[in-house]
C-alpha cells in the first residue's frame, strides 16, 4: 500500500547519488560536506543507519539502507581503500571497488531548487496568513507562521526539516491538485504489478486518498500546515491503475471489479483450507532460541534449508 503515499522527485534523488572508488581524488572536508547534502548526520560517538564519523584520515559511513556499514580510508585527498564492516561487532569484511551512496532520505533537491521551493513556500504562507487573519483566526495564523518559520530555516540551512515532505509540492515544482511522485515513478515502464488478495487491497486503495485528505484538512484548517500539504497525498485509484501497466490480481474470493478487468481468469485449484500439511507445533517460549537452534541442525544435518520467520523486527534481531 505504501508505493501510492508521496516520494522525493526520482530525477532529484538520482541526481545526488555519490560514487567513490579507491585512487579517486576528493578532499575529506568536500566529502563530508557532500554526506550532509545527502542528509547524512554526524555523530563521531554512535553509528547507526543515516549517520557518519570521521577520525583523523578515516571517514566511516552507514548507509541508511545497508545492513553493513563502510569504511572510506583517505591518504591525503586521496580515496586509499574501502571496507565495509559490521558497525555493531566492529568485524572487517571485504574490500570494496566501488562504494555508492544514495541520500538517506528520498527528499532531496539541489541548491537552486531549494531556493525556488523556498521563495514558493514563502509566497503561500504570506498569502494563507493574510486569509486567517481576514477571518479573524489569530492563534492559527501565529501557529502556522512561527511553524511555517522555522520550517524554511531549517530548509534553507541543511537542507531538510522534520515533515518536509509535507513541502513535496514546492519542492517538486507541482502545481495544486497534481499528484505527488512515488514509488511507482522509480520503476521502469514495462514493471509488473503483483496485488494479492485484491478482493481487500482494491478498496483500501480507493479508501487512502479520502482518509487522507481528511485527516490533512484539519490540520490545515487549525494553522498547523499549509494548504500545498493536501497535495502531500496518496495517489487516487485512476491515478494508481493509470501508473501501472501489467497487473496480476491474486484472490479467492476476486470482487466484480477485478473480474470485469482482467482479460484472463485463471483458476488455481488447491488443497482445502483447514488442512494443515505439514503438521503445525507449538511450543513454549522458554527456550525457544535454543529450540530453534536444535531444529535448524536437525534440518541442516539432513541437507535441508531452513526459514526462520519472525513476528517483530526486533525478534528478528
Amino acid at each position: 500500500m505504501s508505493c501510492i503515499y508521496g516520494l522525493g522527485s526520482p530525477d532529484e534523488y538520482r541526481s545526488r547519488i555519490l560514487v567513490l572508488r579507491p585512487g579517486e581524488r576528493i578532499d575529506q572536508r568536500a566529502l563530508l560536506r557532500r554526506l550532509v547534502d545527502l542528509h547524512y548526520t554526524r555523530n563521531d560517538a554512535v553509528l547507526s543507519r543515516g549517520r557518519f564519523r570521521a577520525r583523523g584520515d578515516t571517514v566511516e559511513l552507514h548507509p541508511a539502507y545497508e545492513e553493513q556499514a563502510v569504511r572510506i580510508e583517505l591518504f591525503g585527498d586521496e580515496v586509499e581503500r574501502i571496507r565495509s564492516f559490521d558497525a555493531v561487532t566492529g568485524d572487517v569484511g571485504a574490500d570494496l571497488d566501488e562504494l555508492v551512496v544514495f541520500a538517506s532520505t528520498h527528499y532531496v533537491a539541489g541548491d537552486e531548487t531549494m531556493r525556488r521551493a523556498i521563495r514558493s513556500i514563502e509566497e503561500e504562507l504570506g498569502e494563507r496568513l493574510s486569509e486567517l487573519q481576514a477571518r479573524g483566526k489569530l492563534l492559527e495564523a501565529q501557529r502556522l507562521r512561527l511553524r511555517t518559520q522555522h520550517d524554511l530555516e531549517m530548509l534553507a540551512e541543511v537542507g531538510v526539516c522534520n515533515g518536509i515532505e509535507n513541502y513535496s509540492r514546492h519542492l517538486d515544482g507541482r502545481r495544486a491538485g497534481e499528484p505527488p511522485h512515488t514509488l511507482l515513478d522509480f520503476f521502469p515502464s514495462d514493471f509488473l504489478t503483483v496485488i494479492d488478495e485484491s478482493h481487500v487491497a482494491v478498496p483500501q486503495i480507493h479508501g487512502q486518498y479520502e482518509g487522507d485528505r481528511s485527516r490533512k484538512e484539519t490540520l490545515v484548517e487549525h494553522g498547523f500546515r499549509l494548504p500545498s500539504a493536501l497535495d502531500n497525498r496518496p495517489l487516487t485509484f485512476d491515478e494508481f491503475m493509470g501508473r501501472v501497466g501489467q497487473v496480476v490480481f491474486l484472490s479467492a474470493t476476486p470482487a466484480a471489479y477485478e473480474l470485469s478487468v482482467s482479460t484472463q481468469v485463471v483458476e488455481q485449484v488447491i488443497r482445502p483450507t483447514g488442512l494443515v500439511d505439514p503438521e503445525v507445533v507449538v511450543r513454549p517460549t522458554t527456550g525457544q532460541i535454543d529450540d530453534l537452534l536444535d531444529r535448524i541442525r536437525e534440518a541442516a544435518d539432513a541437507g535441508g534449508r531452513v526459514l526462520v520467520t519472525t513476528l517483530t523486527k526486533k525478534m528478528a534481531e
